[in-house]
Parts: C-alpha cells; structure tokens; sequence
C-alpha cells in the first residue's frame, strides 16, 4: 500500500537501522558471548584435568616407608630445623643446625655424631625450598664424613608451610614453633607422600595451573575426587592411618573418621575389620563401603591385610578347604594353587573377581606405588 510513496522511503532506511542496530548491539554480541562461553568451559576441563592428573601422579609418588626419618627445614638466616620421626611418623625431638658461620661444620660433626650413636637414621629429607641444595651438600658432607651411608634425598616441600599453620598442625602439635612443624611434614613426605599431602588443601601444593582462573566449584570436585580415588586405591592401615586420610575412605566422612581414631585411642589397635562396627555411628552399609579399602596387619585374620572384601572371606575358606588348607597358606606363590578350582568358582562368583582374589592373596597387603628409588644430585656440578 505504501510502495511508492512518500511514507515508505522514510521508513525502509529506518527499518534497515533498526536491523543493522540489532545485529550489532543485540544478536552478534549474544552469538560472541555464547561462544566465549562455549570455549572458557572447555578450557576449564582442561586445566582441571590436567591438574587432576599432575596431582594423582604426586599423591602416587613412591613411598620410603615405614623407616626412621630426619627432616630438615631448610633456612640460611635462622638456621635448619631439624625433626627426628619414628617409624610409624611419630615425633621424636628436634634442634636447629646452622650450616653458615665460624663453627657450624664441627658443630654438625657433633650434632649428627651424637644422632647416629643413639638412633639408626635410614635416611634424611631435606625440603628442596630457600636454601635446600646449600643445606644437602653440607649434611651429605658432613654424613660423608661420619663414615655413614644414610641418604641424603631433597624432598618437594610445596604446600608444608600451608600444613604447618593448619588446623590440623595446631591439633598434632600445639607446643611446636611452625617451623618444626614444617620439618616433620618434610620427613613424613618422604615416608608416605599420599598420608602427608592429604592434610592440605591440593591447590597448595603447586601442581597446576590456571587454578584460580576457572571455575572453582568443578576444580574442587575433581581434586575431591582424584584424592578420594588415589586413597582408596592403595589403601590404608586402619590402626595408623590419620582422620585427613581416613576421611577420603568410601563410606567415612570427617565425622566417622573422628569417631575411628577416638575409639582406636580409647580401645587400642584394632585387631580384625568387624570390630570397627563397634565404632560409634559405624552403620553395616558403611562398612560394606569401607571394609575392602582398610587394612590391619598382624591381626586375628589373615585375610584383613589385604584389599579382599570381608563378603568374601566364605568363599575364600570354602576353596582353602577344597584344597586342604587355611587361607593363610595361600598367601604369595602358593595362590597359585587356587588355578584349580578356577572352573567351578568363576561361575559361582564371576572371573574378575576371583582374578582379584588370586592377586591380593599373591602379594597380601600389595602397593601399588612404584618401590622407592633412591636419587642423588651430582656433586661436581
């Protein structure tokens, strides 16, 4: 009707502002956002999962074990702090050395002379932070000296300040100054990394990247879960384990972790898995979850020390005494001998299983962290 006229030349340039306006202002800036979007997630998974992996591969790292272990904090000014730990990660004494100044080459003669007289030190750690290499060539010299084989080994300390200002640091050792802390969270990383690493936040230990940039509540959940699935992967020693690992168990929260390690306080080791229903709040479906990821070692039962599931310990007896035998003496090569009976029990409880039950009783109590490797730095250099 208005083709032609007057009114339609007015409004067609208005009708293409109004589209062009529209594009640009509106629908290109939406499409652009949406895609910005599209992208930023990706890139959070990403990073996540590589920080993920990063931080499965540290908390897998190898253990030295349950060995007696000397931890020094590193310091150039105010000296190293130096922590001596059982075997079990228990806090024995500390001091501080000086590695700089008039008499501190004879007085770490002494010091460490004295030291290895009275305890078998299998080895020391030394973070690697401020002045770490300064302070393993001048204890390795000094060990040298001493005519002593015990390893010096430089230990990745990232994260040990954070654990030795914690809570938890506060709660295990109210008397010692934060630096001491610092030390025994060095030796206990040499004895167990997974244990240690456990008790601080994984963004503090310095393995990824961009963790502040995306989004924080997927970082937290795949970090929850990595550790979660590296705990439960080796397993733990319910009689040492602390609340912070005991917590990451399937089926045990930070309450019923409380709960064990009071108990344990108050009724001693545990002496086989069914006497942790007698914990308090321990429900019969939370110790369907638990059971097969605690171990107890030297207990009541042999079949405790591995990661076989209680609810199988029947079928286990049952193929012992088809053979003759306790299960107990199928424990490493004689696990063998259960090949046997492989065609009537994998129908009664399925291949993979009874795949994993010839494996756990083949190396009981198994690891699955690669054996600890000693290394040294070259010293020529």
């Amino acid at each position: 009707k208005l083709a032609g006229s007057h009114e339609s030349e007015q409004v067609t340039p208005f009708l293409k502002e109004t589209a062009k306006n529209a594009l640009h202002v509106h629908v290109i800036p939406s499409i652009v956002n949406e895609l910005h979007r599209h992208l930023k997630e990706n890139a959070d998974l990403d990073a996540i999962k590589v920080f993920s992996e990063n931080l499965r591969k540290v908390l897998l790292s190898s253990p030295f074990g349950a060995k007696i272990v000397l931890g020094v904090d590193p310091g150039l000014r105010t000296g190293c702090k130096l922590a001596l730990l059982d075997k079990s990660g228990a806090y024995i004494s500390s001091t501080v050395l000086q590695i700089h100044g008039d008499h501190a080459h004879e007085n770490a003669i002494r010091l460490f002379g004295e030291v290895l007289k009275q305890v078998k030190i299998e080895a020391i750690a030394v973070g690697n932070g401020t002045g770490g290499r300064e302070a393993e060539a001048f204890i390795r010299k000094v060990v040298k000296e001493l005519n002593h084989e015990t390893p010096v080994l430089l230990v990745n300390e990232s994260g040990a300040s954070v654990y030795s200002a914690s809570d938890i640091a506060r709660e295990e050792f109210p008397d010692l100054d934060i630096t001491i802390r610092g030390a025994i969270s060095i030796a206990r990383r040499l004895q167990d990394p997974l244990a240690e690493l456990v008790k601080i936040d994984p963004k503090s230990i310095g393995v990824g990247q961009y963790q502040h940039d995306v989004n924080q509540n997927n970082l937290k959940k795949s970090l929850h879960e990595t550790v979660e699935s590296c705990v439960n992967s080796v397993g733990i020693d319910v009689n040492t384990a602390s609340e912070s690992l005991l917590q990451y168990i399937s089926g045990i929260g930070p309450a019923l972790a409380k709960n064990i390690v009071q108990y344990r306080k108050e009724h001693g080791l545990f002496q086989e898995r069914e006497e942790l229903l007698k914990v308090p709040k321990f429900s019969t479906k939370g110790f369907e979850q638990a059971a097969g990821f605690l171990r107890i070692k030297g207990g009541k039962v042999f079949l405790d020390e591995t990661g076989i599931h209680p609810e199988r310990y029947h079928a286990i007896r049952d193929m012992a005494h088809e053979l003759g035998l306790i299960p107990k003496q199928l424990s490493g090569e004689n696990a063998k001998q259960l090949e046997v009976l492989r065609p009537k029990w994998t129908q009664l409880i399925g291949d993979y299983t009874f795949d994993d039950i010839i494996r756990d009783l083949n190396k009981p109590g198994r690891d699955p962290r690669n054996p600890f490797k000693v290394f040294q730095f070259r010293e020529d250099i």
